[in-house]
């Protein structure tokens, strides 16, 4: 792993992906992007309701509109030049001297696409500033960026924690083919037990590609513990998590169609929502 993308934006959330950042930084010796995004609604101009006004009270209202769309432009720049340099200071005094900070205009999933090519890693909160705790909503841009990246994304818990273990929710495809893969020749988890869990019906194919993708991890150095369990995968995955003291999930990307998780949502969303650790 050579670069990792830290997007902050200034929630609560945001001492917790430094943290997940200098942690993964730590042990892949990855350099760190910290960057936050000045969106449009921060930075564009106000709609021009002046053709219905008189000329007088037209043009002294369009100048006011202007300072203030002005003030707002630079009040939402220095703002994020304070969240990404405070960014940086964090990871320097964790340790992480290769850390710059980026700070950007547009759409974030636009900004993104711009950026992510060089990048190994992506880490974000599970929530940014607008997000309901009480409901337990998903930061706005969260999910687009978990289903637009390329690169891994690492959605930051609450607050991090040592993770002593590591558990893959395995479903045989091959967005999870990918992340064992990924897991089998990175420098992220080494010497971290893995738990490898496929949730579902008792297959003989379920099997036999439990036992593939539980060969490549232990051919590469890794302490598995392999598991078939019977049950919806959200609950299985929740309780295996809780039983077992799991400091992250891994999960595939998003693995339906767009329309059928628009409609019945999809177990990696609900799995980002509801545990209390951070998910890849």
């Amino acid at each position: 792993m050579t670069k990792i993308i830290t997007f902050l934006d200034g929630s609560d959330y945001t001492r917790s992906v430094l943290d997940h950042t200098a942690w993964v930084a730590e042990k892949t010796g990855a350099s760190v992007d910290v960057v936050h995004v000045i969106g449009r609604r921060q930075s564009d101009t106000p709609m021009d309701w002046s053709g219905s006004l008189e000329l007088g009270v037209r043009s002294n209202l369009l100048h006011e509109l202007a300072e203030h769309d002005a003030q707002k432009s630079r009040l939402a720049q220095e703002r994020g030049k304070l969240i990404v340099d405070a960014g940086v200071q964090h990871l320097a005094a964790a340790g992480v001297s290769q850390a710059k900070a980026r700070l950007l205009r547009g759409d974030i999933v636009e900004v993104l696409k711009d950026i992510e090519a060089d990048a190994d890693l992506i880490v974000l909160g599970k929530r940014g500033e607008a997000a309901d705790f009480a409901r337990m909503h998903l930061g706005s841009n969260l999910e687009r960026v978990a289903r637009v990246s390329s690169k891994p994304v690492m959605v930051a818990s609450r607050a991090f924690k040592p993770v002593n273990a590591f558990m893959i929710a395995y479903d045989g495809g091959a967005s999870a083919d990918k992340a064992v893969d990924h897991i089998a020749k990175g420098k992220l988890f080494p010497g971290t037990p893995c738990h490898l869990v496929i949730a579902g019906s008792d297959t003989e194919q379920a099997r036999s590609r439990l036992e593939n993708a539980n060969r490549k991890l232990t051919a590469a150095g890794f302490e598995t513990h392999a598991s078939l369990i019977p049950g919806d995968a959200e609950k299985v995955i929740a309780e295996y998590v809780k039983a077992n003291d799991i400091g992250l999930l891994v999960m595939g990307a998003y693995g339906h169609s767009r329309i059928r998780n628009f409609i019945i949502g999809s177990t990696t969303t609900e799995m980002i929502r509801s545990v209390l650790i951070p998910v890849m």
